[in-house]
């Protein structure tokens, strides 16, 4: 047993020799231009930016459940800004730059950005210790999410080479930010021929031609003709492709005021209509409080209640004859619509060619010289690590597999075994919840709904997929029946003729209202508000 025990440690050993040197040769490698693994504190390395907006406060700390650290957002609501110059620019523009880093949302995200801008030379003008929102950036890359945004944004800050301006253009239909709280890593990779791809989790997510008009907004070549500014739309020229018919006239019995609805004249008042018989009147059981004060609280009325004999009757008050569409009614008259002579079709004015226009066979990248993170966000536990900057695919791609698959694939572990355990949970809740149920099929009171409790109660027990439509089917009919046990039958429809005995009311109950109010009479001393409250009770 102990050399099994003791060829098991020496495989191990050696699997994470070897996995130690594969790391250090992917770090030590050229194609490497940049790579922050947060182990140590990033004092000194990276500047936290000093403008009195950026208050959010920046912490070296562990990712939660691993020994791993990371730059960490560490306060909610607020602006955080961060940023590293790098030891030398990175050009952009004749070799494959494959960007990217890893980011958790330990709390979520509900709204904020976790990306990273990655800034151009200082002398474009910004300073470390200026960082902040206007800080001029080459690329923009990252997660965002707050309302209907919901991106990994991908914007490139171009150049025009007839204006000189830089213009934003933003990746079109960028994919979505994961929406659980692992560990993510993001990738862009940036190719000579112009192509752009973006990974999640290694997984091709996107990709995109930089000079495509179809896959950023604005394109970074513009269109070769524009609409000629100083084209005008004729005046005789008409856009409409129906018209009303000139040769329809009204008819001569279109009547336009007559109304949607008539009263019934067919209809005959129900043999036994009560018409000197109110819907509702005085609860003959209800007595004036002892503690009620006239002049204080005003003229005590009786509460209302359904009056008994209208339920016996087809109705009471005063019959009136029910209303009916009226037939003749035709709403207000329009003349047909045909098919205009004149029409010439939507005008558009003559294209001319664009003075702005100009040709490109790359973009005109500019250097990468820092990375800075520079966040709004409404949520804390954000952290980022493992922030890469390779010229290599399969670098990259070694890293995902080294640094960051290991802490996914325990977090993904741990996410299962708690679902488990919540699952387990639900299901005890659900047995608990089932016992009950049976004791309450027990009770009397369901008389002769008993039996139809209980096989709703087995088959949401046999079939959960039903459970919860099943549990509403019970809980309906069993608070139905206490309502009509505690305040008795419902008044019933006007033309259903109803046997219904009243309820015996306790003794009590005006004594425990009398209590209820007095309490009430304590609490406030508004007098017209208590008068309604009593009056509604």
């Amino acid at each position: 047993m102990e050399d099994s025990n003791r060829k098991i440690w020496t495989v191990q050993c050696v699997l994470l020799l070897l996995i130690g040197f594969c790391v250090s040769q992917l770090y030590a490698s050229d194609d490497v231009k940049f790579y922050d693994s947060f182990d140590d504190a990033f004092d000194g390395r990276w500047v936290v930016s000093k403008k009195e907006d950026y208050t959010g406060v920046w912490k070296h700390s562990k990712s939660e459940g691993h020994d791993d650290y990371g730059l960490l957002v560490s306060e909610k609501a607020k602006k955080h800004a961060i940023v590293k110059k790098l030891d030398e620019p990175i050009h952009l523009k004749d070799e494959t730059i494959v960007l990217q880093y890893e980011v958790r949302l330990q709390n979520g995200l509900e709204c904020g950005g976790a990306y990273l801008k990655y800034l151009r030379p200082q002398d474009a003008g910004w300073t470390p210790g200026g960082f902040d929102s206007e800080s001029p950036y080459s690329i923009m890359f990252g997660p965002d999410k707050c309302g209907a945004t919901n991106k990994v944004h991908f914007i490139l800050k171009h150049k025009n080479p007839k204006s000189g301006e830089y213009v934003e253009h933003h990746l079109k239909y960028p994919p979505s930010v994961p929406s659980d709280k692992l560990t993510h890593v993001y990738t862009a990779i940036l190719k000579p021929d112009n192509e752009l791809k973006i990974l999640i989790d290694g997984e091709e997510k996107k990709k995109a031609n930089f000079l495509s008009t179809e896959d950023f907004e604005p394109p970074l070549i513009p269109s070769k003709t524009i609409p000629d500014p100083d084209d005008k739309k004729p005046e005789d020229w008409d856009e409409r492709e129906k018209i009303p018919d000139p040769e329809a006239k009204k008819p001569d019995d279109w009547d336009e005021d007559a109304p949607m609805e008539i009263e019934d004249e067919d209809a005959v008042k129900p043999e036994g209509w009560l018409d000197d018989e109110p819907e509702d009147i005085d609860d003959p059981e209800a007595t004036k409080p002892e503690d009620w004060d006239d002049e204080e609280d005003g003229e005590w009325e009786a509460p209302k209640v359904d009056n008994p004999k209208c339920a016996e009757a087809p109705g009471c008050g005063e019959w009136k004859k029910p209303m009916k569409r009226n037939p003749a009614y035709k709403g207000k008259w329009h003349a047909p619509l045909i098919d205009n002579p004149n029409y010439k079709g939507i005008w558009n004015p003559q294209e001319i060619p664009n003075p702005d226009y100009f040709e490109l066979e790359k973009p005109n990248f500019e250097p990468v010289a820092a990375i800075g993170i520079e966040i709004w966000t409404m949520q804390d536990g954000i952290l980022f690590d493992n922030i890469l900057i390779v010229s290599n695919e399969k670098v990259a791609e070694t890293y995902r597999a080294t640094a960051w698959k290991p802490k996914f694939e325990v977090e993904k572990e741990k996410e299962k075994a708690e679902e488990s355990t919540d699952s387990e949970g639900l299901k005890g809740i659900q047995k608990l919840v089932f016992e009950y149920l049976y004791k309450i099929a027990e009770l009397p009171v369901l008389g002769d709904h008993k039996v139809k409790v209980l096989e709703l109660i087995e088959k949401a027990e046999k079939q959960p997929n039903l459970t919860i439509g099943a549990l509403v089917s019970i809980i309906v009919v069993i608070f139905t029946l206490l309502l009509k046990i505690i305040f008795g039958w419902k008044k019933q429809p006007a033309q259903t003729v109803v046997e219904t005995k009243k309820p015996d009311v306790p003794e009590t109950s005006n004594n425990q209202d009398s209590t209820e109010e007095k309490e009430e009479q304590n609490e406030d001393a508004a007098a017209p508000r208590r008068r309604n409250t009593r009056r509604d009770n």
